[in-house]
């Protein structure tokens, strides 16, 4: 048994992805589990994942009210980061800005219910597509800051979708694409809107990739489920099921589905029955 509050779950790519749950002071395996029945109670205590406050409600995937206000993190240009006002002097925390947002950026295609494109630190490669849930993923351009990437994407965004359809994505109704061919024929629908782009920027600050490896994700998931029903803790604080794979940040049982993402900051109580 293991009782803590909880982060989203820690993923590494290998054959087949490898997750751990941090819970307390323990990292739990949790492939080893695929197959067994599991229990987890949410035992009505959150903590805000900044300053460890008691929270009746989590914000912003596990702050407290206060800590969403004023952190840069929980900030709209986090969402939108073609909205980045650090060069006027108003970012929350300006350190923050320099450490997090004005560093190398990709934007990159994945396919986790359809082809989609996304935004991502240089750092949370490949971190960012298997929390997605992708099954495939192609970086397509780097920058040099958030705010680049983010205007690089609105561009891109216009021809193809920046959302996952999690339900889709939990079913495996996912068709294997090309996502270099799709790379190119975008390119070229866009090229002289990213021309443009780069035009506003110092010479490199933009690079189109036209050489990257599209790399291919498995998950360890021993059945999809048919119909998605997903558990609402906040409902019904007990979860019970055979662990039957985990996707993205999904446990699938076969009872029903738990993004555990969305209860960073909870305190879970989790066993093997």
């Amino acid at each position: 048994m293991w009782q803590g509050n909880i982060e989203k779950m820690q993923n590494k790519l290998e054959e087949t992805v490898n997750y751990a749950l941090p819970i307390g002071d323990a990292l739990v395996p949790m492939n080893p589990l695929i197959g067994k029945p599991i229990k987890i109670e949410y035992n009505g205590i959150i903590n805000c994942i900044n300053c460890n406050a008691k929270t009746k409600k989590s914000y912003s995937q596990g702050y407290c009210y206060p800590c969403m206000m004023k952190l840069a993190a929980c900030d709209m240009c986090i969402l939108k980061p073609e909205t980045c006002h650090f060069d006027q002097g108003t970012c929350r925390e300006p350190d923050w800005g320099l450490s997090h947002c004005m560093r190398p950026h990709y934007v990159y295609l994945a396919n986790s219910s359809g082809v989609k494109v996304g935004i991502t630190r240089e750092t949370q490669i490949p971190t960012r597509w298997m929390d997605q849930g992708a099954v495939q993923a192609l970086p397509i351009a780097m920058a040099q800051s958030r705010y680049q990437v983010g205007l690089m994407e609105v561009i891109l965004k216009q021809h193809m979708n920046d959302k996952t359809d999690w339900r889709r994505m939990l079913k495996n109704q996912v068709e294997k694409l090309d996502l270099t061919t799709i790379r190119d024929e975008v390119f070229i629908q866009c090229k002289a809107e990213i021309e443009a782009l780069n035009s506003q920027f110092d010479t490199g600050s933009i690079k189109w990739l036209a050489n990257e490896a599209q790399v291919e994700i498995q998950y360890p998931v021993t059945a999809y489920p048919e119909k998605v029903k997903a558990f609402n803790l906040d409902k019904i604080s007990l979860a019970e099921g055979i662990l039957q794979g985990i996707k993205g940040q999904y446990l699938i049982m076969d009872t029903g589905v738990i993004n555990v993402r969305k209860y960073t900051g909870y305190e879970w109580t989790m066993s093997t029955l």
